[in-house]
């Protein structure tokens, strides 16, 4: 089982006890992946098709809860090549669909079914715990998250620009900054912070998902910032290796060409500490001398002897050295 199953899986075991959330969960999978109709008689009937077996076994445990219908369930197969199970979990009494779209605020006053009746009724999502409700209603109609071992993204795919912005709106209630792409002919509510992420996974009421999720997250981070500090290390282990490198060609190039005795004798203590330790750090270096230098007047003392260096190489091997 995909993450996201597994996510869908623990949702679907969350039916609320307060039947305003029940209709507030209802009405997202009704506007998401629901379908109303009206024939040629006037009569209503309503259906969703799904394929994933936790979205039907949702609605139709919510439609029992709240309304007391037991609706009836189809299975078929899909004409695509893999031929999935297609769910349609499906009310065709006009009376008792009827009763289920006033209840979730689908149909006005005149019993008439608008164009944008997908659309949630502010109503309905007055109270925090029907906004949480919803969330997990779209989610099992609509959602997925990716295995957080692999990348952080968790979305919702809407038919049209007004539930996407809708959905928007209803996160940012919870302060969750989601954002919205067009793919295909979709548009596609999504999240990438996996803190955000999480707070998503918490309002839904996915807590065993949220616990493995955030277990993910932290040994991703800890192994992020183990592997920076290493890599900062090895760059400083690098950069003094190098420098040391090049500070013991310069002492040796003197000493061959001119002697030691060439230099002031500031510098030619140094140059004598380094030629007996090439791999001490500048600190230890420093407190070798008498008096003892810091690890900045070492550095520049090894400095000034570069420029010697250079000016007796006379500039022309390239190796001319900073002066900062």
């Amino acid at each position: 089982m995909s993450f996201s199953s597994g996510v869908k899986e623990e949702l679907s075991r969350k039916l609320p006890k307060a039947r305003h959330c029940q209709l507030a969960e209802c009405a997202a999978l009704l506007g998401l992946c629901g379908t109303i109709r009206l024939d040629e008689h006037g009569q209503l009937s309503l259906l969703i098709r799904t394929e994933n077996v936790t979205v039907a076994r949702t609605f139709y445990m919510l439609l029992r809860e709240a309304f007391g219908i037991r609706p009836e369930i189809r299975i078929s197969r899909s004409d695509a090549g893999r031929r999935k199970r297609i769910y349609v979990v499906a009310v065709g009494d006009h009376g008792k669909t009827r009763r289920i779209l006033e209840a979730v605020k689908m149909i006005d006053d005149q019993g008439e079914v608008g164009e944008d009746y997908r659309m949630i009724r502010i109503l309905l999502l007055t109270k925090e715990c029907c906004r949480r409700a919803f969330l997990r209603g779209a989610f099992l109609a609509a959602g997925s998250v990716s295995d957080p071992e692999r990348f952080y993204h968790l979305e919702f795919v809407c038919p049209d620009p007004e539930r996407a912005e809708q959905l928007v709106e209803i996160m940012g209630t919870f302060s969750i900054e989601a954002k919205t792409v067009v793919r295909k002919r979709y548009y596609v509510v999504y999240i990438k912070e996996g803190s955000q992420i999480v707070e998503t996974l918490g309002l839904m009421g996915a807590d065993s998902a949220l616990m493995a999720f955030e277990n993910v997250r932290i040994v991703k981070e800890m192994r992020n910032s183990v592997n920076r500090q290493v890599n900062c290390e090895t760059a400083n282990i690098a950069k003094t290796v190098s420098a040391a490198v090049r500070q013991l060609e310069d002492i040796t190039y003197i000493r061959d060409t001119k002697g030691l005795d060439y230099l002031p004798r500031q510098l030619r203590e140094i140059a004598e500490l380094r030629l007996a330790a090439p791999d001490a750090p500048l600190k230890d270096l420093g407190e070798r001398l008498d008096p003892p230098v810091g690890k900045s007047g070492v550095n520049h003392r090894l400095r000034k002897i570069g420029e010697i260096a250079d000016s007796l190489r006379g500039g022309n091997d390239g190796s001319k050295k900073s002066k900062n």
